[in-house]
């Protein structure tokens, strides 16, 4: 089944237009992670400390992709695949988790889902 996006129009001001996509989400997809070997997916709160230890100090990585697997956006994790493997898998933020959610892990997790998804398309 073929997932569409919504794309939905703000007039923020008589100037400015403002256009925000927006995609689906699976509150089930942590439970499907779990088929990936992970199964922390929930116990991030989302502080910060893994995107502030990365060595990569790139766009909220990992933070970014670990919120999307926490909502269920897999159409996001797809579009943003290449972010998966800038990943080193150094064990700093694993070293550093507050909540020992094993956010390097989660990476190698949503990288085997995106394999997965390949070989299935």
């Amino acid at each position: 089944m073929r997932r569409t996006r919504t794309t939905v129009t703000f007039v923020i001001s008589s100037l400015e237009v403002k256009r925000i996509e927006m995609t689906q989400v699976y509150p089930e997809f942590a439970d499907e992670l779990e088929d990936f070997g992970v199964n922390t997916t929930l116990d991030c709160f989302n502080c910060g400390t893994c995107a502030a230890i990365c060595p990569l100090i790139y766009e909220h990585f990992p933070r970014k992709m670990i919120r999307y697997a926490q909502i269920g956006a897999k159409d996001r994790i797809l579009e943003n695949y290449e972010d998966l493997w800038r990943c080193l898998h150094c064990g700093l933020c694993i070293q550093t988790c507050p909540r020992e959610a094993d956010p390097g892990d989660l990476i190698l997790g949503l990288r085997r889902f995106v394999v997965d998804h390949w070989r299935r398309a």
